[in-house]
């Protein structure tokens, strides 16, 4: 196919179909062309800027893939959270320079993964903490802001050396201090701590 069919056949696929992400295969599939000659026209397109490779073996049109749905197709069990779900929810100030994703896998791969949207850094935690959203891929605010307090703690640094957290008072003290009791105890210490500073009232420990 010519570039300009490619760019309509992919974005045919995002209109109808809300698809952004695409494998070799289905790429060959949509063009109708073996794996090698398909190889040669993936050259030609990133070139022409009508294809970018977010990760190996997966294409898509330039600014149509966000981190969220990139995030799946590498690890379909990890889920994003810490400093860069707080930003996106407004809790921290810092414009976050890497993509924290929990996961229970113990992958021998790279735990660190480079891709055109940011670098996507991926921490194997253990059962009790792990929690997929079952919303999407971003753990909810009071999730996120537990998980970024256990990974300070297990890194032996102060969050607040981290982040400059914005008003916490709208976050829900009760929902936070029980998604805290699956975590080791100085992290719920610590959530009260950043609660009580926040002028948010956090309901006593049981």
């Amino acid at each position: 196919m010519k570039a300009r069919e490619w760019r309509e056949v992919l974005e045919e696929q995002r209109k109808a179909h809300g698809k952004v992400l695409f494998t070799v295969t289905e790429l060959a599939n949509l063009g109708l062309v073996g794996r090698n000659a398909l190889n040669v026209e993936l050259s030609r397109l990133r070139r022409q800027g009508i294809a970018v490779r977010y990760a190996h073996g997966l294409y898509g049109l330039p600014g149509a893939v966000s981190p969220e749905d990139l995030l799946p197709a590498i690890d379909s069990r990890a889920y994003m959270t810490g400093i860069y779900a707080l930003h996106l929810h407004r809790l921290v100030t810092q414009v976050p320079t890497a993509i924290t994703c929990f996961t229970d896998r113990r992958s021998p791969r790279a735990r660190v993964r480079s891709t055109p949207l940011g670098r996507f850094v991926f921490v194997c935690v253990r059962s009790q903490v792990y929690d997929p959203p079952a919303d999407g891929p971003v753990a909810g605010p009071e999730q996120a802001l537990c998980d970024f307090i256990y990974l300070c703690r297990r890194n032996g640094v102060a969050p607040e050396s981290q982040v400059t957290f914005r008003v916490l008072g709208g976050l829900r003290a009760g929902r936070i201090l029980r998604i805290a009791k699956r975590y080791p105890s100085t992290v719920g210490t610590e959530v009260r701590r950043l609660l009580a500073g926040s002028g948010t009232r956090a309901p006593r420990a049981r």
